[in-house]
């Protein structure tokens, strides 16, 4: 198993001594247990023998394993069997928490499901990562974008006759954060009640807990929800802008300050004395004659040279970057907000560790992505194995050991 360095492995661990096992796939499931596993907790992946599915994905969905691996330690366990199943019971009772996305009834079938579970591990924390929560939905099997679609988001995203699904997974992503914060909760009332808890966090739900500004705003305005691609910006600069080499700058300009600055900064002091600019209302009125003078100033400036002046001016801005153009971010590097891995099929490359800080550090990087099976002998070992037994195990197809040392 590969670590990171010494000195980062050995230290911010806040959920040191936390067992997590971890029965998932995809994103919801593995971004909650990365979570947990960058927090300092034992996460133990649970892998078919084959490998889990996402290890062979290519297109957009190549980059999941490598993602939501780190920090996690691998079993490659056949479930199907009695044999694996029996090894699933005795990882659960030295377990803490239990997290599971699969479709609903499928854990059931092989007796994992949380009634099954909860008779022989009263203590513990049982999260299930669902498309729904309890309701006429809930067997219903989802994916980001479905929800997407249901839940508004893609409305509001896209064009009014094309929905577009956002850029990332969001709702598998907030969907896991939300698992995190009801296990950490339910953690912290065990301590006082020595029971677990059963844990649903579910894709829709998350969904519509995004929609709630645009579904409040409905009530209050009493209009109809318009998509951002088409809406008017309540700010009075708040856009897009071209520059001189091409490029394109995104420029907030919404306080009394910020506007005083740009006037002066820019040449154009007489804006400050226009009755049609007087207050920030006004400014949004009269956007429609603003914001093209505005974007004849900028037009005049290359990119790195207006960055560099907004900046001075402490006026909020943005490049527009491709996802590629993050391994590059000065701030990301010299911020420590990425991490170099070894990939399983012993490339590298940096991912972006969790977005907090503790006392100032970043949580580090100590285990990478493993192997298949990785570390199938230590953890039957911990759970009192013997090396016969898992040589006959192995020899049965009932588990994989990944080659060389676990």
């Amino acid at each position: 198993m590969t670590t990171a360095a010494p000195e980062a492995a050995t230290e911010l661990r806040p959920l040191a001594g936390l067992r997590v096992i971890e029965f998932s796939q995809m994103v919801m499931g593995p971004s909650c247990g990365l979570i947990l596993a960058d927090l300092g907790a034992d996460v133990i992946k649970v892998e078919p023998p084959k490998g889990d599915r996402t290890r062979y994905f290519k297109g957009p969905a190549a980059g999941f394993f490598a993602t939501y691996s780190r920090n996690k330690r691998s079993i490659a366990l056949d479930t199907s069997t009695a044999e694996g199943q029996t090894i699933a019971r005795r990882l659960i009772e030295s377990s803490d928490v239990l997290i599971e996305n699969f479709r609903p009834g499928l854990l059931k079938r092989i007796s994992l499901d949380y009634e099954s579970v909860a008779a022989f591990a009263p203590r513990l924390i049982y999260c299930s990562l669902k498309g729904y929560l309890p309701g006429p939905y809930e067997n219903r099997l989802a994916l980001d974008e479905v929800v997407q679609m249901m839940g508004g988001l893609a409305y509001m995203t896209g064009l009014p006759d094309r929905p577009m699904r956002a850029g990332a997974s969001v709702n598998d992503i907030m969907g896991g954060m939300f698992g995190v914060i009801a296990i950490q909760a339910a953690l912290a009332e065990r301590q006082r009640t020595g029971r677990g808890r059963y844990i649903q966090s579910a894709l829709y739900e998350n969904n519509v807990f995004l929609m709630a500004q645009a579904m409040m705003c409905e009530v209050v305005s009493g209009q109809p929800s318009i998509p951002y691609s088409i809406k008017d910006s309540p700010w009075p600069v708040y856009d897009l802008f071209d520059t001189r080499d091409g490029s394109k700058l995104f420029v907030t300009i919404v306080g009394e300050e910020q506007w005083e600055a740009f006037c002066r900064a820019f040449d154009r002091e007489s804006w400050l004395a226009d009755p049609r600019f007087a207050t920030s209302n006004d400014r949004v009125d009269h956007r429609g004659w603003l914001i093209p003078e505005i974007a004849k100033i900028f037009k005049q400036w290359d990119k790195a040279d207006l960055a560099a002046r907004l900046e001075q001016l402490d006026l909020p801005y943005a490049p527009v970057n491709k996802p590629g153009d993050l391994f590059d971010d000065p701030h990301l590097n010299q911020s420590g907000g990425l991490t170099n891995i070894h990939l399983p099929d012993g490339g590298e490359a940096k991912t972006p560790l969790l977005p907090i800080s503790m006392d100032g550090r970043r949580l580090p990087n100590r285990y990478d992505p493993p192997q298949i099976g990785e570390q199938t002998r230590e953890i039957l070992s911990e759970i009192g194995i013997s090396s016969s037994e898992i040589e006959t195990l192995q020899k049965a197809g009932t588990i994989r050991i990944a080659p060389g040392p676990s």
